[in-house]
């Protein structure tokens, strides 16, 4: 039974692989920061900032593969968490020979030139985005062989995502805010990208790779798909455009996820296809 280790397996996508990788048959082994996942497994408490920590974990565990979901999105240890954690990572991984999955994300990229493939140079406009973008480029560098799979917002049912949890709580009254309509992404299933990620894992894909949902769709349009599937009343969601903004944001992008198509079994749904909710 190959041995796979899961960063970050107490979060959104960590946890649908873990649960998806345990169905499958792996020996499922996986890092947390705050708390273990409610799932089987053999969970560890790792900080993927301390290089020291992650190489001696990694070289306990000797795992098949990992599949890098850790990151933060904001706060003091955004870069060193999303940034240099990768590199530890990736560090870790070559040195044991492991098969390497390293999530990214659409946020690398500045919207202007769409549909983006592979083949476009990371150009980000926020911070997060440069975090993403340099772990990237440590990943690239120091394990050639791994896969590097950008990927768009992330729907869950199991944990709910921070999108989900955001439009129910806006729809049910619990928070007052808005949702942008002119902000496109290409939001996935955490199941799709999950089962993606573990084809990944288990084959000998090198570089980068696009995975991201079926359709193109606004931030507003997928708050009311995303309300409507749990029963909600999708008008007492309010929109605005990303022009109330102070802060840099990345308005439109779409990701051409074509190769994974064509290389990979596991159907990247359009996001209405995944929720169940008609046009």
């Amino acid at each position: 039974m190959p041995r796979l280790l899961i960063t970050g397996a107490s979060g959104t996508l960590g946890r649908n692989v873990a649960r998806m990788a345990g169905q499958q048959g792996w020996e499922v082994c996986g890092t947390y920061y705050t708390a273990p996942p409610p799932l089987a497994g053999q969970w560890h408490q790792l900080d993927v900032r301390d290089r020291d920590a992650v190489m001696a974990l990694v070289r306990l565990i000797q795992p098949a593969a990992i599949v890098h979901t850790a990151y933060m999105y904001r706060g003091a240890g955004m870069w060193a968490t999303t940034a240099d954690g990768a590199a530890n990572v990736a560090l870790a991984a070559r040195e044991i020979g492991a098969r390497l999955v390293h999530i990214s994300s659409d946020a690398v990229f500045d919207g202007t030139s769409n549909p983006y493939t592979e083949a476009a140079r990371p150009n980000p406009i926020t911070l997060y985005g440069a975090a993403k973008a340099a772990a990237e480029t440590a990943v690239g560098t120091i394990a050639p062989q791994a896969a590097i799979v950008r990927t768009s917002l992330i729907i869950s049912r199991e944990p709910l995502d921070p999108q989900t949890r955001l439009v129910l709580d806006l729809a049910a009254g619990r928070r007052t805010g808005h949702l942008f309509t002119d902000q496109y992404r290409c939001p996935i299933g955490a199941d799709d990208l999950a089962g993606a990620a573990l084809e990944l894992a288990a084959n000998d894909f090198a570089g980068v790779i696009n995975v991201a949902g079926a359709e193109a769709i606004t931030r507003y349009d997928l708050g009311c798909l995303i309300a409507r599937a749990h029963q909600l009343d999708a008008a007492k969601l309010a929109g605005a455009t990303v022009a109330t903004l102070t802060m840099p944001t990345v308005a439109d992008v779409r990701l051409d996820s074509s190769l994974a198509r064509s290389l990979l079994k596991t159907p990247l749904r359009g996001i209405r296809a995944w929720l169940g909710v008609e046009a």
